[in-house]
């Protein structure tokens, strides 16, 4: 959902384009894609453990109003089922949405799903914030609209993102609870600060809290029989982030992006001693 959003359809990221009638292909292309390349990799490599990961975020209603509750509804569809419902071989969600029906009309062979389909050996969450949703007329198709993190004063990085572990935790839980996942690996999870280099340190303790509380709510769903493969925090350097550039530093090691100067970050040498204890 982040590519095809923001890349086919709000014109953000590359390549630029906007409207409906882009983001619509972009989805079934990207559904189409994921399973065709399974199935290619499955037939040319032997004993091949094949995966896809989908950027997810727990949608939450603004208040317990009905319009509120709809409105989350829909963006939960766009944001957390679009993609692997199609793969599980369950269609695209058009019956909780009736937009999405316009997939078929542009194509009546879409409507197929075992094109769409692909039993992966595992998948991939990409996960960061929970979204918080009221409902919002003047919004084209999904009347809805984020409340954000600052304006609700709840935590959030320096993305403006809440920090949430529980709200991870029941992503995990939703994702798994859907049957025929055989494994789910933590792609990536990870928060962005305002570090500083102080006397040759990056004191960053918002992160290294940040990474105990949504670890500690990973392991809560492992011992719960989620069959959890791995996690990868994002990331190990600061990098170039999308739109934001180099502003957003998520990075276990700060990056003098002039110079080229690395300084571990406190949270570096923390995730070096956490992966070395008993």
């Amino acid at each position: 959902m982040g590519f095809t959003s923001l890349g086919y359809m709000l014109g953000k990221h590359a390549p630029g384009k906007t409207g409906i009638n882009n983001f619509l292909p972009a989805i079934h292309h990207a559904v189409m894609a994921q399973a065709e390349g399974g199935n290619v990799i499955r037939s040319l490599v032997n004993k091949s453990h094949i995966g896809t990961t989908f950027s997810c975020s727990e949608v939450v209603p603004f208040t317990d109003r009905e319009e509120d509750i709809q409105a989350a509804k829909r963006m939960d569809i766009l944001l957390n089922r679009l993609f692997v419902e199609p793969t599980l071989g369950r269609g695209y969600p058009k019956d909780d949405f009736k937009f999405l029906e316009r997939l078929e009309l542009h194509n009546k062979a879409w409507k197929y799903t075992e094109r769409m389909q692909f039993r992966f050996d595992f998948i991939g969450l990409q996960n960061y914030f929970p979204v918080v949703i009221k409902h919002n007329p003047i919004i084209p198709v999904v009347q809805a609209s984020e409340v954000k993190a600052a304006t609700r004063k709840v935590p959030h990085t320096a993305m403006g993102w809440e920090i949430n572990a529980e709200s991870f935790y029941r992503i995990i839980k939703k994702f798994w609870l859907y049957g025929g996942v055989k494994e789910i690996i933590i792609t990536e999870n990870g928060a962005a600060f305002k570090d500083e280099v102080k006397d040759g340190q990056v004191n960053d303790v918002q992160r290294i809290i940040y990474f105990q509380q949504y670890l500690g709510a990973l392991l809560k769903a492992k011992q719960e029989g989620v069959n959890i493969k791995g996690y990868f925090a994002w990331t190990l350097t600061d990098n170039f982030e999308w739109s934001e550039g180099y502003k957003a530093r998520f990075g276990l090691i700060h990056v003098d992006f002039k110079t080229q100067l690395r300084t571990i970050k406190n949270s570096g040498y923390w995730f070096r001693d956490f992966l070395n204890s008993k």
